[in-house]
């Protein structure tokens, strides 16, 4: 089979190569990959930014979706022909996850999922939405249940509410559907005119410049009658932690899953304390989780908002645009069919 395996830390080490076909063993599935989507922790994993701990060689990502192509024995959920996604933490079934629920991950302890095939035990796989391609639905496992699990199985956010969404990549896109979905009013950030036209045609009610505010908590505040967000996911970190917490109002939640402009947070305790804000730390989510998205996609008709679809023998490239693009909107994926 084809894969894309990385030989060493950095983008050029990732290699188009020929691997044996994996064979699933008992309660296993064997599944023909037929896309996958990238979030900015593989290209952190592949350029040794999150671990230089990681094995190699090994091949990356973690999002995906495709078709099964046979069962091992006593498997009795799946069936060939069945189209499914791959659970990222995939000993979180469902509850609160805990140390022995947290440290089996696609793409990180395991094989990724850049290659033709993949076996997976039968617990790790959710049913494709009907509505949805699988070069669609591969961008759900991580980018989609991340947004889930944070507005709806932390925050709980209710018709009426108000969510702030930042930027305009996979988690964000995919908290204003979720969040126009529950009835909720959507704040959408971005430092781009244009993004911010394109957040308006996607649904949101109102935008803010970050660019031209810095301090876009004030705007938040503004644009809330005073009060401030209900719920925001931070997918930056170190740079947005602050506008984060001052754009909440009071028992408002923030939840913590992204590091891409540094991990070391600078929180005001203050302005936290001061409005009694909910910070929670998190990552992806679990299989319920997911199958209550999968659900929600496919009954509000939820499409997927992706940027741009690169084939495997092009994908050192995606893994470039990724990790370097001002103009992404939406998901990048890489199709496998």
């Amino acid at each position: 089979m084809k894969a894309i395996q990385q030989i060493a830390f950095g983008l050029e080490s990732l290699k188009l190569v020929e691997l044996p076909t994996p064979t699933p063993a008992p309660h296993e599935v064997l599944v023909k990959i037929e896309a996958v989507s990238l979030n900015y922790l593989d290209v952190a994993l592949a350029t040794g930014t999150y671990s230089k701990e990681l094995p190699l060689p090994r091949i990356p990502t973690s999002d995906g979706a495709g078709v099964v192509a046979a069962v091992g024995e006593n498997v009795t959920k799946w069936k060939v022909g069945d189209r499914v996604m791959l659970h990222y933490n995939q000993l979180w079934q469902h509850g609160l996850p805990s140390r022995q629920t947290d440290h089996v991950r696609i793409g990180v302890s395991t094989p990724g999922l850049l290659s033709e095939y993949t076996v997976v035990p039968e617990y790790a796989l959710v049913r494709t939405p009907s509505n949805l391609t699988s070069t669609e639905a591969a961008t759900l496992p991580v980018a989609g249940v991340t947004a889930w699990t944070g507005l709806v199985s932390y925050a709980g956010i209710k018709p009426g509410q108000t969510v702030l969404t930042q930027g305009t990549g996979g988690v964000s896109l995919f908290s204003l559907q979720i969040a126009l979905a529950a009835g909720a009013k959507v704040i959408a950030t971005s430092s781009s005119p244009d993004k911010l036209k394109k957040l308006q045609a996607l649904g949101a009610h109102e935008v803010v410049d970050y660019k031209k505010y810095p301090e876009w908590h004030t705007e938040v505040k503004r644009l809330s009658g005073g009060e401030g967000a209900h719920a925001t996911i931070d997918v930056a970190g170190a740079a947005t932690i602050s506008n984060s917490v001052k754009s909440m109002r009071y028992n408002g939640f923030v939840g913590l899953v992204g590091f891409m402009t540094g991990a070391q947070l600078p929180v005001d305790l203050f302005a936290a304390v001061g409005s009694y804000v909910r910070l929670q730390a998190y990552s992806v989510g679990s299989l319920e989780s997911f199958e209550h998205l999968a659900a929600a996609i496919e009954i509000n008709n939820i499409h997927p908002v992706i940027d741009s679809v690169f084939s495997i023998n092009d994908a050192q490239e995606a893994f470039r645009y990724m990790g370097g693009s001002t103009n992404q909107f939406g998901k990048i994926v890489i199709e496998l069919k």
